[in-house]
């Protein structure tokens, strides 16, 4: 199984659709007393596992179009949404979709909801958004490249672009000694789950219906934003508060505000 033989979109929408039915934590919608703060003013989101996104970072959102990347599930679109803003969601997870689905009709908010791929925004017009906020998620497809390149595209000049997303060092580790409080390097970079494993190795994740990730470079992941034209205007690190072997030594997530230039 290789990224040439195994359609990673195809595998990765039916891994999310089980993990909502497993109720995985980020499938699960927000609570309605959540949604009720948030029409209050009173309301914060994650782009990595624990730590919010500074209030600064997204100013007023009240009638801001504002798209979640790869961002379904229930969680931070309703959010927006009560706090004002026009929201879209684009999740390749009909699932995850769907979770944001039963939150809007739950609260009386409106939602746009499209499937598709991150790396493809053509359905949206040039300078459709004013925000985008892109939770961790683009390890679930091979390539990131397209993705900071379509987001500028579709971002107004002036635009925000807030992103979450792995530290590749992450994936170097052996993840069966990793489990025993062992950490111990095994695999080289570039790592893939669909190139570097075994098949016997794999099947730890695909047995559990678990999605496979690609574990992309700090130079795609920050340099790509900057060669698509982005400016990094903000930064902080993040952990699993707890169960995470790694975090004890190094914080493995990252988050990043990038800004599109008024003028080029």
């Amino acid at each position: 199984m290789t990224t040439e033989t195994i359609d990673v979109r195809k595998h990765n929408r039916e891994a999310w659709d089980r993990q909502v039915s497993l109720g995985n934590r980020w499938t699960q919608p927000v609570a309605p007393e959540v949604i009720a703060a948030a029409r209050r003013g009173e309301w914060s989101v994650v782009l990595t596992p624990s730590k919010p996104v500074p209030a600064s970072w997204f100013g007023d959102v009240a009638g801001k179009r504002l798209l979640c990347l790869a961002g379904g599930g229930g969680q931070q679109a309703p959010v927006f949404a009560a706090a004002g803003a026009k929201v879209t969601v684009l999740d390749n997870s009909p699932g995850q979709l769907g979770q944001d689905r039963l939150v809007a009709e739950r609260e009386g908010l409106e939602l746009r909801l499209v499937e598709g791929d991150m790396r493809d925004l053509s359905a949206f017009e040039d300078g459709s958004f004013d925000l985008i906020f892109h939770p961790c998620s683009n390890s679930f497809v091979d390539t990131i490249l397209p993705v900071w390149r379509e987001a500028f595209r579709v971002l107004r000049p002036g635009g925000v672009l807030l992103s979450g997303f792995t530290n590749p060092v992450i994936f170097l580790f052996d993840p069966e000694l990793q489990d025993k409080g062992v950490l111990q390097v095994k695999y080289k970079m570039p790592y893939s789950d669909f190139t570097s494993l075994t098949e016997a190795e794999r099947r730890r994740y695909t047995d559990k219906h678990e999605p496979l990730c690609v574990a992309h470079t700090l130079q795609d992941q920050i340099g790509g934003q900057l060669d698509a034209g982005f400016l990094l205007a903000g930064y902080f690190e993040d952990k699993f508060e707890k169960g995470d072997l790694v975090a004890e030594y190094f914080d493995s997530y990252i988050a990043t505000r990038a800004l599109k230039p008024v003028t080029p």
